[in-house]
């Protein structure tokens, strides 16, 4: 798990995969695809995900649905990943929430009604 002061909301490549049961290469392949974003954390500056990408259940581990197509929405915004991140982590007050939090609770319309105001 990869610390920078934010308690454990990060993790390596190598975590995520093993959380999917996937390969890393494929964990790669979906950060280039902007299916997932990784971003430089810690003192290595190594990749990093954050937690709230994921959905955790008593079976496992799966990517959040809703994520690809925020991401593309947050990409076409002009955000790049950092702010991206920095946009999904902070409370939004159109949300009354974190968009990660509306994600996870199904507001996918209203977080892509957020994105689509800050274009404008």
């Amino acid at each position: 798990m990869i610390n920078d002061n934010g308690g454990n909301m990060w993790l390596s490549i190598p975590e995520v995969a093993e959380l999917l049961d996937v390969r890393q290469r494929d964990i790669r392949s979906a950060i280039s695809d902007n299916q997932m974003l990784a971003v430089r954390r810690g003192e290595n500056h190594a990749w990093a995900v954050h937690r709230q990408q994921l959905v955790f259940d008593e079976i496992g581990a799966t990517l959040l649905p809703s994520l690809p197509g925020t991401l593309t929405s947050l990409h076409d915004a002009g955000f790049d990943n950092e702010e991206a991140l920095a946009w999904l982590t902070a409370h939004n007050d159109e949300l009354g929430m974190t968009p990660f939090d509306a994600l996870h609770a199904g507001n996918i319309h209203a977080v892509r009604r957020a994105i689509l105001m800050l274009a404008f």
